[in-house]
């Protein structure tokens, strides 16, 4: 049977059966991309010793982590486009709790550190990833030119995605 016979592959069938059919499909990959990403960050965290953290505190912790310097609780948002500040606020109270981070302040704005606990554990979960997950996403024969441009789309399309956001907001 091939693709075209079953149609796209969604999980809302109503949404697929306007315009444009593909995006539902999309979706649907995302969100099933998006839980199985979650999932694998806990699993490889627990791996390097910290089950107590969840996926959001997994990625405050490599955004804190990157490029050795201390990064502002707006900053890190910004870059992983969150807006409710106050669950990485509790992410950075959890990661201090852990002695993964540490909190300081630049003027009136807090700012977060790497403690070397906090980069120790960030360079064993590069190594899980790089153990478990990069052999296996190896094995599938993928270009780095075509992950590169999947990457790409997808933030592309959370540009798209916001603006729908800030539109259904005005109404």
């Amino acid at each position: 049977m091939s693709d075209s016979y079953l149609g796209p592959v969604v999980s809302s069938a109503h949404l697929a059966s306007g315009s444009f059919a593909e995006l539902s499909e999309l979706e649907f990959g995302l969100t099933l991309a998006n839980n199985a990403f979650h999932r694998w960050m806990v699993r490889a965290i627990a791996m390097a010793g910290h089950p107590e953290l969840g996926a959001l505190d997994v990625l405050v912790l490599h955004s804190v982590y990157h490029r050795s310097r201390p990064k502002k609780l707006a900053d890190i948002c910004l870059v992983l486009n969150i807006e409710d500040t106050h669950t990485v606020n509790y992410a950075v109270k959890k990661l201090v709790k852990s002695g993964l981070v540490t909190d300081g302040r630049q003027g009136k704005e807090k700012t977060v550190t790497a403690t070397k606990a906090g980069a120790e554990v960030c360079e064993t979960y590069k190594e899980i990833r790089e153990g478990l997950l990069m052999r296996a996403v190896g094995e599938l024969g993928l270009e780095p030119e075509q992950v590169s441009r999947a990457a790409s789309l997808l933030r592309l399309m959370s540009g798209q995605y916001d603006q729908a956001a800030r539109a259904a907001t005005t109404y």
